[in-house]
């Protein structure tokens, strides 16, 4: 149902039973899947996908142009997985041609009011982002991580899965999976261990996550030596993950 003071171009590609309320813009390059609800006042703009069962909130501004003075209107994108909720004031942009054209938001996302995802940015699932939680453009954020309210994420910064980023932080560096991180530039504070009970992690696992932890960041070891200590004593696809998420940062990670 299309509200009749609702403006939808004829070229947008709106399922039956998509619900767009009282005063909402949808442009002719949006694709809007089934059982989404655009509740009012919603704007979406340019080359914008929103999958299945999304609901967005008053206000809401998805798919407008990149806050990059080097943008120029090229064909961008943003594309939204399903089942995402996304309320008031929420904004994410499209794409830029130097970060590869797409803005990417998985399924099952809970993104608060007021929160920004910019430019590029690769956003996975299971995410939760409370009021006003800032990612700059290029971030990559991995499944089930947690924002508090009022954070900031760094351009090309990148979070890890099942990370817990406490309130009013400012991101700088990478955050390694599975940890809490706090602060005005970041440190970390021990493992998310109330976010891995909550997803049934194995006791096993989390002793040897604990283990991984000590050896990293509590003992004065260099990063490499840590690293092949942990690759030697401990295995697991998690042990793999944050091995391979560490050895693999271009900007370091906060510790």
């Amino acid at each position: 149902m299309i509200h009749q003071t609702a403006i939808v171009d004829n070229k947008a590609e709106i399922a039956e039973d998509v619900q767009i309320g009282p005063y909402c813009i949808v442009e002719g390059g949006v694709r809007i899947g089934a059982g989404s609800r655009l509740e009012s006042h919603v704007v979406v703009q340019g080359n914008t996908f929103i999958g299945e069962g999304c609901t967005v909130s008053p206000f809401a501004s998805i798919g407008g142009p990149p806050q990059d003075i080097g943008y120029k209107y090229e064909p961008t994108r943003v594309v939204i997985g399903r089942n995402n909720t996304i309320k008031e004031y929420v904004t994410i942009n499209r794409g830029t041609m130097k970060g590869g054209g797409v803005t990417e938001v998985g399924d099952n996302n809970f993104i608060m009011a007021y929160a920004h995802i910019a430019h590029d940015c690769k956003v996975g699932n299971n995410i939760i982002m409370a009021n006003g939680a800032t990612l700059a453009g290029h971030v990559e954020v991995s499944d089930f991580v947690i924002f508090s309210g009022l954070c900031a994420v760094h351009q090309f910064c990148r979070v890890g899965k099942y990370a817990f980023i406490s309130g009013l932080t400012g991101i700088p560096k990478d955050v390694p999976p599975f940890v809490i991180a706090a602060g005005d530039r970041a440190k970390l504070y021990g493992l998310n261990l109330v976010g891995l009970e909550r997803r049934n992690f194995p006791k096993e696992e989390i002793v040897k996550l604990k283990k991984a932890y000590r050896i990293l960041f509590r003992s004065a070891l260099p990063l490499k030596t840590s690293l092949k200590i942990i690759r030697e004593e401990l295995d697991g696809d998690n042990i793999g993950y944050l091995i391979e998420f560490i050895e693999s940062s271009t900007r370091g990670i906060c510790r």
